[in-house]
């Protein structure tokens, strides 16, 4: 098979959550298990940095390998979902794996995983684990997929664990309290291990301090101990923390942002006195050069200057009520966003959030998770948000776009998916 056909058969082998949601998820571990001893328990070869959260953890973990790769480290990163290419998902160095890699895996491995009838995730979890063993590298830095106590990528012992942060997602799986989620985000916490708590609340902290506690692990809560002051830019493209490693140019730029720097800077405490060897400049160099380091897209990022466009993967009420204050600081003559979102999100509590005064393009991602565009202007209208419907993410930006003063400011979220369409597009969008 090439690449492509390889690919088309792993989506349509094995379940893929961001097409179908719950029907993809498998609870347990046992697939997990049988795959890690058929590979050789590839975990076991290379150190681990574990990373969960309800948002923030695909930042911090992207930032956590450009801070290790600029310190000298061979560094695997493993995250979800990817937005334009497969591969995004497992990286060494930045460097995305390679095609050949993935062919082969399929290839020479079917025979064995076929009867098990993993989800997407298990077998995307034993590739990232084999390649990451094959390349050698000294630390991978593992995202959790979804909660963690049955996420299988908790078969890993790790130097550090980070919980960055707790909010309502995902509760047909998690809970539907914020105790109950964070139960299931602590079930990571591993014996005698570090682990980094980045925001809590008196819901929160107490199932963090019993797992804790349990399992004898040093617990920190980041947000007792602020490490860092935020300082105000010449431009929106430069952001400066004081910090214990001096002035930290910050290359991600939104408001959610601050709280994982404060996280991130004790998590880097930590491992130093682990052992491991960072220097001040690799602290620097990987938070201001993340994106080019890791490859990482979609946060705050800008693809257009006039108008300015910015694109954002928050998804849900905790990463919008960062969001929508920062839309509103926008020094803009019109605010047009381009919105849509998938079914399974509290979707009325987001658009509650959402500004009023902006003009908006209602469509829908490429997945079948997504909420129809219309389903989506119906429900808006009760919030008092109004605006036209488009069937795909190019024809609405392409509209936002078009009508667009180039002191407009328009924004691309509402989903990660959303997202994934606009980058897939976006040259083909630009060059019209």
């Amino acid at each position: 098979m090439t690449y492509q056909e390889t690919i088309t058969y792993l989506y349509n082998s094995a379940p893929l959550f961001q097409n179908i949601g719950q029907g993809a998820y498998k609870e347990g571990l046992s697939n997990t298990h049988a795959l890690d001893t058929h590979f050789g328990h590839p975990h076991r070869k290379f150190r681990t940095l574990h990373v969960a959260g309800t948002n923030g953890k695909g930042s911090c973990s992207h930032t956590l390998a450009a801070v290790l790769q600029s310190a000298g480290y061979k560094v695997g990163l493993y995250t979800s979902p990817h937005l334009v290419d497969f591969r995004e998902r497992i990286r060494v160095n930045g460097q995305m794996i390679d095609e050949q890699f993935v062919i082969d895996f399929v290839a020479h491995h079917r025979s064995f995983f076929e009867p098990l009838h993993p989800s997407f995730f298990e077998l995307t979890t034993a590739m990232a684990f084999h390649y990451f063993a094959q390349q050698e590298v000294d630390v991978a830095v593992i995202e959790v997929g979804l909660g963690g106590r049955l996420d299988c990528t908790n078969i890993i012992s790790p130097d550090l664990t980070i919980i960055t942060n707790i909010s309502f997602d995902h509760v047909g799986f998690l809970g539907d309290t914020l105790a109950k989620i964070a139960s299931e985000k602590a079930g990571i916490i591993k014996p005698h291990t570090p682990v980094i708590i980045g925001e809590h609340n008196e819901e929160t902290r107490p199932v963090f301090e019993a797992e804790a506690a349990s399992k004898q692990a040093p617990i920190t809560f980041a947000q007792d101990t602020p490490l860092y002051i935020k300082k105000e830019s010449d431009t929106d493209h430069d952001i400066y923390y004081a910090t214990p490693c001096g002035h930290l140019r910050a290359q991600l730029r939104g408001y959610c942002q601050e709280k994982n720097v404060n996280t991130l800077l004790h998590a880097i405490g930590v491992l130093i006195d682990a052992g491991y060897n960072i220097s001040r400049e690799a602290v620097h160099e990987g938070f201001a050069h993340v994106c080019q380091l890791t490859g990482l897209m979609g946060r705050w990022q800008q693809l257009n200057d006039t108008p300015r466009l910015i694109c954002d993967t928050g998804h849900n009420i905790g990463g919008f009520q960062y969001i929508v204050p920062q839309l509103l600081a926008q020094p803009c003559r019109e605010l047009r966003i381009v919105f849509g979102m998938v079914n399974d999100k509290d979707i009325n509590a987001v658009l509650a959030l959402m500004p009023r005064h902006a003009t908006y393009y209602f469509t829908q991602a490429s997945v079948a998770r997504a909420l129809p565009c219309h389903e989506l202007q119906a429900l808006a209208s009760k919030h008092g948000l109004l605006g036209t419907t488009y069937p795909t993410v190019a024809e609405a930006t392409r509209a936002a776009l078009t009508e667009a003063d180039k002191e407009d400011f328009i924004y691309v979220g509402g989903s990660s998916f959303i997202v994934a369409d606009l980058l897939s597009d976006w040259h083909d969008i630009k060059s019209e």
